[in-house]
């Protein structure tokens, strides 16, 4: 079992930035590949980005891709989203997700094993 806790979301001006971070514990960080996904309300989840577990793939939804980063720190057990150039569309709530490294790298929810409780991440217009 993997447990995942977000950290980093609150409130941005449209154009501004915010930094998400998530850490992971109950298996060695370096089995996993790791997500971030996010659901607005009256909107299924969406694949935000994901890092596979030695960095080797990443990978952004198109609606966050130049705007977007992901990282993750193997020693701190943590993945990180930077948000850039952030707009009103991004508000949502923004899950960490991840799978061990196995089952591969990709942008399908039920792929993934383990998910965090969830961030809000607000951008005022």
């Amino acid at each position: 079992q993997v447990t995942l806790k977000e950290s980093g979301g609150g409130l941005a001006q449209t154009g501004g930035s915010l930094r998400l971070s998530c850490t992971a514990s109950g298996r060695p960080f370096n089995e996993l590949n790791m997500g971030w996904f996010r659901q607005a309300p009256g909107k299924e989840r969406e694949f935000v980005a994901g890092i596979s577990w030695g960095r080797g793939n990443i990978l952004f939804g198109d609606s966050v891709k130049g705007r977007f980063t992901i990282s993750r720190d193997d020693v701190k057990a943590a993945v990180d989203l930077q948000m850039n150039a952030l707009k009103p569309e991004d508000t949502a709530v923004y899950y960490c997700a991840s799978v061990e490294r196995w089952y591969g790298l990709g942008e399908e929810e039920r792929r993934y094993k383990f998910w965090g409780q969830g961030t809000q991440v607000t951008i005022s217009s």
